[in-house]
C-alpha cells in the first residue's frame, strides 16, 4: 500500500475551485487500486492534510497523470498558501482493528467522503 500526504495552506476556494476538487475526487475514486482517504487539519496552525490511499504506484500515477489534476495542479497558486506532497509506502499498519471500518485496508477498496473544503491529492 502506497499513501500520498498532501499537505497544504488555504486561500480562498472559488466555484472553479469546488468544480475541478469534485471532477478530481470523482476520477481518484474511479482508478482500480483507490483504497480510500482521511483528511486532517490543523487548529493550530490552520494546516489541512489529506493522504490518499493506493494499492500501487501505478494507480496513484493514474491520477498524478490525469489533466484534470494537471490543471489544478497549475492553478495551485490561486487556492493554496503552499503546499507539500509526500509519497510514501506503507510497511506495516498496527491497532487493536476497531478502526478498521473506517480506514483503508490493503487491498480492499475503502468509499470515504471527500471533503468539500479539501483538494485533491
Amino acid at each position: 500500500m502506497y499513501s500520498s500526504t498532501f499537505i497544504f495552506a488555504t486561500k480562498q476556494f472559488d466555484e472553479a475551485f469546488h468544480r475541478l476538487d469534485q471532477q478530481i475526487a470523482a476520477a481518484a475514486k474511479a482508478i482500480p487500486g483507490y483504497l480510500g482517504e482521511e483528511s486532517w487539519e490543523n487548529p493550530a496552525n490552520g494546516l489541512v492534510c489529506n493522504v490518499y490511499y493506493w494499492e500501487s504506484l501505478e494507480a496513484l500515477q493514474q491520477l498524478v497523470q490525469d489533466p484534470r489534476h494537471r490543471a489544478a495542479k497549475a492553478r495551485q497558486g490561486e487556492w493554496l498558501d503552499g503546499y507539500r506532497v509526500e509519497i510514501s509506502q506503507v510497511l506495516r499498519t498496527y491497532g487493536d482493528n476497531r478502526l478498521a471500518p473506517h480506514l483503508p485496508q490493503p487491498g480492499v477498496p475503502h468509499a470515504v467522503p471527500h471533503p468539500a473544503q479539501s483538494p485533491a491529492p
